[in-house]
């Protein structure tokens, strides 16, 4: 049967990490993507939130590294320096943007973490090209679908209209950390370091190529090994959907709840967070971190 666990305690890595270095991918095109590299050992790629860029993901690149991974963390095209055409895309072309950047390390496949709208970009990816994923990590990740026997929306319109809101840089600060507070912070988390790193322009576009990829497209992710790493308070992708994926895939999914936090999860609990992708990788596959 699948699995749903709470978090186990492991130790943390104590080594300071790897230099951070820059390196660009030419996909030609006009398309260029931004990555920033740590570390050496098995491959990891991360990818962020709804209209957010690479910086969001430190907090799990540089501990990662620090215990024996390679970590990359691509900027999403059309932010920071990572450029090419955001208009009439799909998921499948933000997805082609990442296997550009496994295929340039030359190193295998990778470990692909996915954060919120970056989970259904690594599920893309991983249906697309199996070949360049050895496992899903979905951090707080919407599986696209409603779970058996429910009609409800995955995302009601006022939950939508607050993301939106959260990342709508013409509001007032004051708006946007209530709708920041509501959709992806738990009760009494501070929500005032995400009112930065937001790019609008990038959130809508993204949102679009989500509405223009159907579901079954990247819902399977694939055939590798998933684990789905749900938030105790998150209202976008809710408790009550934490096991579509595994009701769907079966044991290719491991469930895990983090508590005391939302959607944003990362700078809510990153210790937990690290700890129990530690612990997958170890367990799992059975790689030496840490």
């Amino acid at each position: 049967m699948p699995m749903h666990n709470t978090v186990r305690q492991h130790a943390l890595p104590d080594a300071s990490a790897p230099p951070e270095l820059r390196h660009m991918v030419d996909r030609g095109n006009g398309v260029t993507i931004e990555c920033w590299a740590r570390g050496e050992g098995p491959l990891v790629v991360l990818l962020p939130s709804l209209g957010r860029g690479a910086r969001d993901m430190d907090e799990l690149a540089a501990p990662l590294s620090a215990a024996g991974l390679r970590t990359i963390c691509p900027e999403p095209r059309g932010n920071a320096g990572s450029t090419g055409p955001l208009e009439d895309k799909t998921l499948h072309d933000w997805a082609q943007d990442i296997a550009a950047v496994i295929e340039h390390e030359a190193r295998g496949p990778a470990f692909v973490i996915g954060h919120a709208h970056g989970n259904w970009i690594a599920r893309t990816l991983a249906s697309d090209r199996p070949d360049l994923v050895r496992g899903l990590i979905l951090l707080a990740g919407s599986a696209g679908k409603v779970p058996r026997g429910m009609t409800a929306a995955p995302i009601p319109p006022d939950i939508r209209a607050s993301i939106e809101g959260s990342g709508n840089m013409d509001l007032p600060d004051a708006e946007r950390l209530k709708h920041l507070q509501r959709v992806f912070f738990a009760p009494g988390n501070d929500a005032r370091p995400w009112l930065q790193g937001f790019n609008t322009r990038l959130m809508t576009q993204q949102t679009l190529a989500q509405k223009r990829t159907p579901v079954d497209e990247f819902f399977a992710g694939g055939t590798a090994p998933i684990f789905n790493v749900q938030a105790e308070f998150d209202v976008v992708a809710p408790p009550s959907y934490a096991t579509v994926l595994s009701d769907e895939l079966g044991d290719r999914v491991t469930n895990l709840t983090i508590r005391n936090a939302a959607h944003a999860l990362i700078p809510e609990q990153p210790e937990a967070v690290l700890r129990c992708i530690l612990a997958y990788l170890r367990t799992t596959f059975g790689i030496d971190v840490g």
